[in-house]
């Protein structure tokens, strides 16, 4: 049953939809000018689209469909549902349809209901090599409509959590910009913290650490498997630097035919994905694709694991190049960090820790938001929620 007021139009009954089309890439003339060339790469980052990789100039444009602002793209070929909404007037290539509606109807609106909608939208492009949706089948779409005014309210509610969002992932980029510049001076020494004078010193992996590097309990004998140790795999390493949980687990049995990795020991995979790191909160079983490195005791395990993490890039130069990345032992012990006193790889380590507390805090306002939002889509483009109109 329809909310009151509310009706389901398709999308070519209530817009002009506009599929776009590339000028010529041979002719340079067609390039480089003022006209925003949108493609699906422009999209998804943002609503508003007010840049783009290319541009046309007064010429290109005249070989292709011209698109008023305010029109809602779509990418239909390809990466399906790639959303924005063009601030000025400008052109698109061949895999967006633009919708520009009439004047009962709200561009916004129509926006949030194209992403609400976009899961079934997908289906509509088949399986085959290259997803598309052409354009009669797109103009077929059906979405759900309120009054004009109803659609304007319940969009200005929705880009005000935009807005929050966007403000938020600001804030996200700023302070991940701001401890990658920490990282940058103070694990080289550029910078110094008040106190500290002392000599840094280059060591080995080796020096620093006992290096272990994991293996995996057959998979054919279920009893290795349980729920009494974490097993360690580059599918549980990334996303924090503490690692608490792990996809799988080893038996007492499964334990005792591995190598135990104690609480406190850096995680570095070096086969495969060549990087992912972490730090154990607990003993633990990694598999082979992984080297741990137990601190000793003149160094701190924080201080390291930022070390190593800032040199990522230097250590990824070191992969053996074939089909499968790889990092052998020798050559992951081998590789070169400087540090200076503990004392001062304590504080170091502190100061990256409180950053990264930082963003983790802002990573979990940002992710609230998001789902918040999702949630009030769900509500307010179905009428299940109804809005007040001034």
């Amino acid at each position: 049953m329809l909310p009151d007021g509310w009706k389901i139009s398709k999308l070519g009954e209530i817009a002009r939809i506009t599929t776009g089309s590339t000028p010529t890439t041979t002719n340079e003339s067609f390039y480089n000018g003022d006209i925003l060339f949108i493609t699906p790469a422009d999209l998804g980052d943002n609503k508003y689209v007010t840049q783009t990789e290319r541009t046309l100039s007064l010429l290109g444009a005249e070989c292709t469909r011209l698109i008023p602002k305010y029109s809602v793209l779509f990418s239909c070929i390809g990466t399906i549902g790639k959303t924005g909404i063009n601030t000025k007037d400008a052109a698109t290539n061949q895999q967006i349809n633009s919708i520009f509606p009439n004047t009962h109807n709200n561009s916004d609106f129509i926006y949030y209901s194209l992403i609400l909608n976009k899961p079934s939208i997908n289906t509509l492009a088949g399986k085959q090599a290259v997803p598309i949706i052409n354009k009669k089948t797109f103009s077929n779409v059906s979405i759900l409509l309120p009054p004009l005014p109803e659609q304007k309210k319940i969009a200005a509610i929705l880009s005000t959590w935009d807005r929050a969002i966007e403000g938020t992932e600001k804030l996200l980029a700023n302070s991940q910009q701001q401890k990658k510049a920490l990282m940058q001076q103070l694990l080289t020494g550029k910078k110094r913290l008040p106190g500290f004078t002392g000599e840094w010193k280059n060591y080995k992996l080796y020096e620093v650490g006992n290096i272990t590097t994991g293996n995996t309990p057959s998979t054919k004998d279920e009893s290795l498997y349980g729920e009494k140790f974490l097993f360690i795999t580059p599918v549980d390493l990334g996303n924090c630097k503490y690692v608490k949980k792990s996809e799988r687990m080893l038996s007492e049995k499964g334990a005792s035919i591995s190598r135990m990795i104690p609480a406190g020991s850096i995680f570095f995979s070096c086969i495969g994905t060549i990087g992912k790191m972490g730090i154990a909160t607990r003993d633990c079983i990694t598999n082979q694709q992984i080297n741990a490195i137990e601190v000793k005791e003149n160094y701190n395990n924080e201080f390291i694991y930022y070390q190593i993490f800032s040199n990522k890039e230097q250590m990824d130069k070191l992969t053996a190049k074939q089909a499968v990345p790889i990092i052998n032992k020798k050559t992951f012990s081998n590789f070169i960090i400087s540090s200076p006193s503990l004392p001062e790889q304590k504080a170091i380590a502190a100061v990256l820790t409180t950053a990264d507390e930082e963003i983790t805090s802002i990573e979990s306002d940002l992710s609230h938001l998001r789902q918040e939002k999702k949630a009030l889509m769900q509500q307010l483009l179905t009428g299940k929620r109804r809005v007040t109109v001034d």
